[in-house]
């Protein structure tokens, strides 16, 4: 956790009333004026520069080699402390040279200004408000919500956006009216001019990337990838979250190549027995022997749901549903960070490889490019094979059933009429659908989820498990060096299935494992244990009231998804519930 404070007056910044949850040492007044605090705690960093500039934040950058040598500083440097170099060096536009996670606070004593950074996609979390005597900006809503002089007020659209999608459709909202999020790939700057927000840093997506050979998508694809698990790899030992899929078998076997030790990495494996059939252990352990390194696999029907949530006490700085099962998170976590401080998740290609055919199709056609409209063709009718075109006959003479998606266009029933009316909820789902750009001429899907706030929602999170558990999350296919070669790839043909990645893995992994079909859950783990344990209830003095009918929420007897959805009710009583003790 860190925090900056800046007093909105003249006089010394006095920090006693807070310093709540950080140690006295972890607290520093900077500048001549005294007018900042920079406070700095656990999994935080802290350093100056020629008492001029002061930085405080949890920082994780990427390409540090050839930071290092564009700033000709020493190989020992700190990632803080090659920030406050790269800002030394080029002010404001230091923001373009910095990747990696990274959120931080920095004070300039020359021009008396304070600035806060987030990294491009979101990794880690920083938010800002303003107090009666300063201003506040930290990691922890939590800690910023405990210094408001009164509680502080909730935002209806927030939480109206979690009820019904699980996340809000706004990057700078949160749970409280008057704390903000500062959004992904922006700088935030305090000043003699007050507040200022600059977007610093955009997706862009033109062409796509078109190469003379096949080969030369592997390596590059092998290059890029290998660099972004070696800027993520921990000294001693590193874990990786695998399933028997593709991705975290890739990772897997990247962290094998990349440190030339398999006894450094180890792997685990969740493995339903009873709620489903899908042999996540068979593939994980064909991988695993294959790369020799060491496999922990868990049976995972019996830790899908704590049916005792309500009296763990564990709660997330906003309502979430991880708090319906952060005691097995808790339990499990531990064990994890005993084995290693880091662990890899394989979040990514699924969003980015999407095979976007007709919307990649039709731009070449309206752009008149007849031969590479021709060869896209050739080569999709050679990457789906006979068994992809007899999939397809089956689809269109109705033998084999494909479940649509689900849009999102309606209001569950138990949301409250008069509340969905106050805030025109029908026209903001409307106007703001998942809050990502779908515009893209021949990518919109995949541009639309990396333009969403959905990866702001899944990394927080990752964040309440890595509060609760002690060890740290790293997402390899999410480097912007790798993620930007596989958006820029043309979808088709290495969107067919993952394409790009089984053909760059061919002989690195099992060939059981690169021929596996992508095999998603059979059923909502949480919901098949509550239909056996039960579904939770509603205390009688709830506090959702003003949100929801609690009539009208669905039983047993409903389909899995209404239930899925009515989750996030519960986890928001309880969430107020705990709020107010």
């Amino acid at each position: 956790m860190f925090a900056a404070l800046l007093s909105t007056g003249p006089a010394p910044l006095d920090p006693r009333p807070f310093a709540d949850g950080f140690e006295p040492e972890g607290i520093e007044i900077v500048g001549h004026a005294g007018r900042v605090a920079l406070c700095a705690g656990t999994g935080s960093a802290r350093d100056s520069l020629d008492g001029r500039h002061w930085i405080v934040g949890r920082i994780r950058l990427d390409a540090r080699d050839e930071l290092l040598e564009r700033l000709g500083a020493a190989p020992t440097a700190s990632d803080a402390r090659l920030c406050l170099l790269a800002y030394a060096r080029w002010g404001e536009a230091f923001t373009d040279h910095l990747a990696g996670d990274f959120a931080f606070a920095l004070w300039d004593d020359q021009r008396q200004c304070l600035l806060a950074v987030r990294d491009r996609l979101g990794v880690r979390g920083l938010f800002h408000t303003r107090t009666t005597d300063a201003w506040l900006i930290g990691d922890s809503l939590d800690w910023l919500a405990a210094r408001s002089a009164t509680p502080p007020t909730l935002d209806d659209y927030w939480i109206a956006d979690f009820l019904v999608l699980g996340m809000s459709r706004e990057f700078e909202r949160t749970v409280y009216r008057d704390i903000k999020r500062v959004a992904p790939a922006h700088l935030l700057t305090l000043g003699e001019g007050g507040l200022s927000l600059r977007r610093y840093w955009r997706l862009e997506l033109a062409e796509p990337l078109y190469l003379r050979k096949a080969e030369a998508y592997h390596e590059r694809f092998r290059e890029l990838l290998s660099r972004a698990v070696a800027d993520r790899l921990p000294p001693g030992r590193v874990g990786i979250a695998m399933s028997g899929g593709l991705d975290s078998t890739t990772l897997a076997a990247t962290a094998v190549e990349v440190t030339g030790d398999p006894s450094r990495i180890v792997a685990e494996c969740e493995h339903y027995e009873r709620l489903m059939h899908i042999r996540e252990d068979h593939y994980a352990s064909l991988a695993a022997r294959h790369l020799g390194i060491e496999l922990r696999i868990r049976p995972a029907d019996d830790i899908a749901h704590d049916p005792h949530w309500r009296s763990r006490g564990l709660r997330p700085a906003e309502p979430g549903l991880g708090m319906l099962n952060a005691h097995n998170i808790r339990r499990i976590g531990h064990e994890m960070a005993a084995i290693a401080p880091v662990w890899l998740d394989g979040e990514g290609p699924d969003n980015a490889l999407t095979l976007e055919r007709n919307a990649y199709l039709g731009w070449l056609r309206r752009r008149r490019s007849w031969v590479r409209l021709s060869q896209a063709l050739l080569q999709y009718a050679s990457a789906k094979g006979f068994s992809g075109w007899s999939q397809t006959l089956a689809r269109r003479s109705g033998l084999r059933h494909v479940p649509e998606l689900d849009p999102f266009d309606v209001l569950p029933p138990w949301l409250r009429e008069d509340f969905a009316k106050k805030l025109n909820l029908a026209e903001r789902q409307q106007a703001l659908g998942l809050g990502g750009d779908s515009s893209h001429p021949w990518h919109p899907l995949a541009y639309d989820s990396f333009t969403s706030p959905a990866w702001q929602s899944y990394f927080e999170d990752h964040a309440f498990e890595e509060s609760l558990a002690g060890f740290e999350w790293r997402y390899p296919f999410l480097d912007l060096r790798v993620l930007e070669f596989m958006l820029a790839v043309p979808p088709v043909p290495w969107g067919w299935k993952k394409r790009l990645i089984r053909a760059s893995m061919r002989g690195r992994l099992p060939r059981a494992v690169l021929a596996r079909e992508k095999t998603p859950l059979g059923c909502y783990p949480e919901i098949a244990t509550m239909r056996t344990v039960g579904l939770p209830s509603l205390p009688q003095s709830h506090r959702i009231g003003r949100f929801v009918d609690p009539a009208l929420l669905p039983d047993l007897a409903a389909p899995d998804p209404d239930l899925a959805l009515s989750l996030g009710v519960h986890a928001l009583d309880g969430w107020l519930a705990q709020k107010r003790q």
